[in-house]
């Protein structure tokens, strides 16, 4: 349960953030950075979190979902389940946000995957190192 949890709280935080950065920085609008407009770029994520988590809680318990599958098969170790969720949230995140906007590229590419590869992999290792290990069940 705790694995759920993690990836709920962590994910559309993490994945807001990252999602407005890269919209922001695909636009063009960080030409000239100064503290000014990180002032405004905060605040501006302070305004949107709220439908980040809107829209993000679903998904993101989707990937916990598939995180607790692997998390069952015993030949798939810790490092390599959070490798596997950092793919899959690239994809993911890629498919789903990847044709936004009029520009297509290698820059727009990478920027779209990290939106689901850094909240996958954080919320996956999270979740590696505060959950317990299924026992076998004894009979008595």
């Amino acid at each position: 349960m705790r694995r759920y949890l993690i990836f709920a709280a962590i994910g559309p935080f993490i994945g807001g953030f990252l999602l407005l950065l890269a919209t922001t920085v695909s636009s063009g609008y960080w030409t000239e950075t100064n503290w000014g407009e990180v002032g405004k770029f905060l605040a501006a994520f302070g305004k949107t979190l709220p439908y980040s988590y809107l829209f993000g809680v679903v998904p993101t318990l989707m990937m916990g979902a598939i995180d607790d599958i692997l998390f069952h098969v015993p030949r798939i170790k810790p490092a390599r389940r959070v490798v596997i969720m950092a793919c899959l949230g690239f994809a993911l995140a890629e498919l789903l946000y990847g044709s936004r906007g009029p520009d297509t590229g290698a820059l727009q590419f990478v920027l779209y995957g990290m939106v689901g590869l850094v909240p996958a992999a954080i919320s996956s290792w999270l979740a590696r190192k505060y959950d317990v290990e299924p026992q076998p069940a004894h009979s008595t």
